[in-house]
């Protein structure tokens, strides 16, 4: 069952515990691992998964790896929909937190696209508590979520996306 909650601020303590075991496990094919995601935005609801995204040399050192995330307790998803990508996710242990990681290889477009959104929002927290609103919408009162709860945030999602590239593609001018 899909849940969402009020901010946590402990999930950035879990973020930092699993992107250390990544760390182990991805050792120098992981040039960089990042909380993104609604857990990554203070003050908005989320699920209680931590998205983490790496940005690998290669998806095929990625690949080699596989074995130590699976007895690390990660499912490989294969590119789970998108081109270019490694998708693993982590069921909730007791703390009750589950963990999706999204790696790509360094100079892939999704790596600048999931970052930009995180850091928009956090710049931007009308469009943040914006977004959570939306997101209280698509919940019962319990906070559990609707069956197309993913594709009824996804036109949000895809105009912030514009806007942030708007924004940060202005910074650097």
């Amino acid at each position: 069952m899909k849940v969402i909650r009020p901010h946590d601020p402990h999930w950035k303590d879990f973020f930092a515990e699993e992107a250390q075991a990544l760390r182990i496990c991805l050792g120098t094919a992981a040039l960089e691992i990042q909380h993104i995601g609604s857990t990554a935005i203070p003050g908005i609801v989320a699920k209680p998964i931590i998205d983490i995204l790496v940005e690998a040399r290669s998806l095929e050192e990625i690949d080699a790896h596989a074995p130590a995330l699976r007895v690390n307790g990660y499912t490989a998803r294969g590119e789970y929909g998108i081109p270019g990508r490694r998708y693993f996710n982590k069921a909730a242990g007791a703390s009750g937190v589950g963990f999706h990681v999204h790696v790509f290889a360094r100079g892939s477009e999704h790596i600048g696209r999931h970052v930009r959104f995180r850091d928009f929002l956090l710049l931007k927290p009308d469009i943040a508590q914006d977004y959570s609103a939306l997101k209280q919408s698509l919940a019962s009162s319990a906070g559990v979520l609707i069956a197309d709860y993913a594709a009824r945030k996804a036109e949000f999602v895809s105009r912030v996306e514009r806007l942030a590239q708007l924004h940060f593609a202005q910074d650097e001018e």
